[in-house]
């Protein structure tokens, strides 16, 4: 019974709220109802006339609501009585956005059967493919992808759900999205690669997918860094162990003339520059400014690389 008082007190409060914020109360009640999976006071709210795609101040719809907490019948029950399956949120959102956001593959099926807009994109212009990806949802990315989503489609700032599965270490979803065409070397507005991506997030397991299935070893971004130089610059030995044993070009500079090495020097990594100098790093390439790594060493007052270097000279 309090338990029951307590919703109820809840309930009042979130409805008076939304008549505070010019809503009408009904309709903040059918969104509620659908949200939690109430489908009497649904059925009967829009029995008495209730518009099954009225939407909060947010443009989110009883629908959304009801996706959002994978109430399968409530949601079943809206499409039936008329919802608006791409309805779209002031975000951006849609319900099928709302279904893989959470992981509902059986809402997705659903939702794509009623004719949802396998394009439709929030602000961030993540389609569903790409949400799917973001969360690891390989499932999911295989059943968007089968429904005819494009995998090569970037969003705002041109990542695409392959850039994305990389960047979060997603290595299944990875090689799901690579099995349906997803291009490897497809490039952000900033130049990245998914394997830049994961050299810089040390994510191993999708380097090696990636790596496995042509990914360019020595792709290099817009400042012409290469995966090996992002991966030193994090500091993730195993994803630069990984990239050498693939053949990467330790001595490759970016657009400043920074090499892995001197990378390496400025981060005063003492087994990463071991590592390199091993793999054949020139300790006498110099950056624009006609720094060496060994000159850097010196600046950063890292003794032990300082020996290191100085050993190998």
């Amino acid at each position: 019974m309090k338990q029951i008082k307590v919703f109820a007190i809840l309930f009042s409060f979130i409805l008076i709220s939304t008549a505070w914020a010019g809503e009408n109360p009904k309709e903040a009640e059918f969104r509620l109802a659908a949200s939690i999976g109430d489908i009497d006071t649904v059925t009967r709210l829009l029995d008495e006339g209730i518009s099954v795609n009225t939407g909060n101040q947010f443009g989110v719809t009883a629908l959304m609501m009801a996706i959002q907490n994978n109430n399968i019948e409530t949601t079943a029950l809206l499409l039936t009585r008329g919802a608006d399956v791409n309805a779209t949120a002031v975000a951006g959102c849609t319900a099928l956005t709302f279904a893989a956001e959470n992981g509902h593959s059986a809402l997705t099926a659903m939702l794509l059967e009623r004719g949802a807009d396998l394009n439709a994109r929030t602000r961030a212009g993540w389609d569903s493919l790409i949400i799917a990806a973001r969360y690891g949802l390989t499932d999911m990315v295989e059943q968007l992808l089968y429904k005819g989503a494009q995998p090569n489609s970037g969003d705002k700032d041109g990542k695409t759900a392959l850039i994305h599965a990389a960047e979060k270490g997603h290595f299944e979803t990875a090689a799901m999205l690579i099995e349906h065409k997803a291009d490897v070397e497809a490039r952000d507005n900033h130049g990245t690669s998914a394997l830049i991506m994961a050299a810089d997030k040390g994510h191993t397991k999708v380097m090696d997918v990636l790596l496995t299935r042509g990914a360019d070893v020595n792709a290099r971004d817009a400042d012409g860094a290469t995966p090996l130089i992002w991966a030193v610059g994090q500091g993730h030995q195993t994803a630069v162990e990984l990239l050498l044993r693939r053949k990467a070009d330790v001595n490759i500079a970016d657009n400043e003339g920074v090499t892995a090495l001197m990378e390496a020097a400025t981060t005063r990594n003492e087994q990463l520059v071991k590592l390199l100098l091993i793999n054949g790093a020139d300790i006498n390439k110099k950056d624009n400014s006609g720094r060496t790594a060994a000159d850097i060493a010196k600046k950063k007052r890292n003794k032990k690389v300082i020996a290191l270097l100085a050993r190998e000279s």
